[in-house]
């Protein structure tokens, strides 16, 4: 099975440990669909600086094809974060150099993999009907639920994968049917510690979370979202696939940074946790 991450590609910045780690919803896709043996690439753009090169390294150290990405003169995407109880949250973020477009000739070798994954946190939500006329495509919409785009990407997806911890149950049932009425082929929510449910045609299954000594849960629904496709599309029936990816996920969630490699934030560059310049 071979998948394409497309889009993203962010250093995570630890500001109460001033570590970096590589990351970035695209990115973390490809890593986790390797690591559950598909053969899987990166295309995006990587900036010149340290954090660029924390990136690239990670990449390759993971056996994830590089030959897609654009290195672009400039500062690479980041986020800053904290970790409160093993759960990461979000203090700001820049896009860097990341915003890319796919070419005529992208889009043509599209159709050498079997299914590319993209999100709402790239610049590709509007390629993604042409995106779909050469292969499979994968969406995170994360808790975007109500963004204008979701009904018109909806028709063009095999998996529509959503965040739902802030939802009760039946609202993740309305949004799992609302997904399958608008097209897409599977639609995924993901719950953290509640688990998961994932919507077909042949019906719903539901998923447990994995008990896992938690350490950090960033990257978690990521590696859920690779554990499925990469089930999924290498013939295992939809209980077999959420399981896989219930696993993968309580993997990430054992492992500081999305997947580990850890770098130091270059001290020129590390921020203070309130936004000040040390």
């Amino acid at each position: 099975m071979r998948l394409l991450g497309a889009g993203d590609n962010v250093v995570d910045r630890y500001l109460d440990t001033g570590v970096m780690y590589p990351g970035g919803n695209a990115v973390n896709v490809a890593v986790y669909a390797r690591r559950c043996g598909a053969e899987s690439s990166y295309w995006g753009r990587v900036g010149t600086d340290r954090a660029g090169d924390v990136v690239l390294t990670a990449l390759r150290a993971e056996q994830v094809d590089v030959s897609g990405i654009r290195r672009v003169t400039g500062a690479n995407a980041h986020a800053d974060v904290v970790v409160v109880d093993g759960d990461r949250i979000f203090k700001d973020s820049d896009d860097g150099v990341s915003d890319f477009e796919l070419s005529d000739a992208d889009y043509t070798r599209l159709g050498d993999f079997d299914v590319v994954h993209t999100a709402y946190s790239g610049s590709l939500i509007e390629a993604v009907p042409r995106m779909a006329g050469h292969t499979r495509v994968s969406f995170d919409f994360s808790n975007r639920y109500d963004e204008p785009y979701v009904a018109r990407l909806l028709p063009h997806l095999y998996l529509a994968a959503h965040s739902g911890s802030d939802l009760d149950d039946e609202q993740v049932g309305a949004l799992l049917a609302d997904g399958l009425r608008r097209g897409a082929r599977h639609v995924l929510v993901t719950r953290g510690g509640a688990g998961a449910r994932l919507a077909t045609a042949a019906g719903e299954f539901r998923q447990p979370s994995v008990a896992t000594d938690v350490v950090d849960t960033m990257g978690a629904g990521d590696a859920f979202i690779a554990g499925l496709l990469t089930g999924l599309l290498t013939g295992d029936s939809p209980t077999a696939a959420l399981n896989r990816a219930a696993r993968t996920a309580a993997g990430a969630c054992a492992v500081s940074g999305a997947f580990g490699h850890p770098a130091p934030i270059p001290a020129p560059l590390l921020p203070h946790p309130q936004g000040e310049r040390l």
